[in-house]
């Protein structure tokens, strides 16, 4: 297993509207920059995403982690914020 960093603006637009009064990323924000953080440490083109579990929010400021594994079935991936998961799944790879 490997990890990366994976930081998120504290001011990063999506939180504005989602939702007001009480800020979280949307799901899809960490999926794509997930996504981008896998392909450029891994140097691969991801083609879909196979899963995804999302387990607890991530609000303004909060340090991610991405920690993930290269296997047969794609790129299996945890968002952790310190011991607290927030988000799973697997992505897709091109084949070669």
């Amino acid at each position: 297993m490997h990890t990366l960093p994976l930081p998120i603006e504290h001011d990063h637009p999506a939180y504005a509207g989602h939702f007001p009064g009480r800020p979280i990323l949307p799901g899809v924000v960490l999926l794509d920059r997930a996504q981008r953080a896998l392909e450029a440490a891994c140097q691969c083109h991801i083609t879909g995403l196979a899963q995804a579990k999302f387990l607890s929010p991530v609000t303004p400021g909060e340090a991610l982690e991405l920690d993930y594994e290269a296997g047969a079935a794609g790129l299996r991936f945890e968002i952790r914020c310190g011991t607290r998961r927030v988000a799973s799944g697997r992505y897709s790879l091109a084949t070669p």
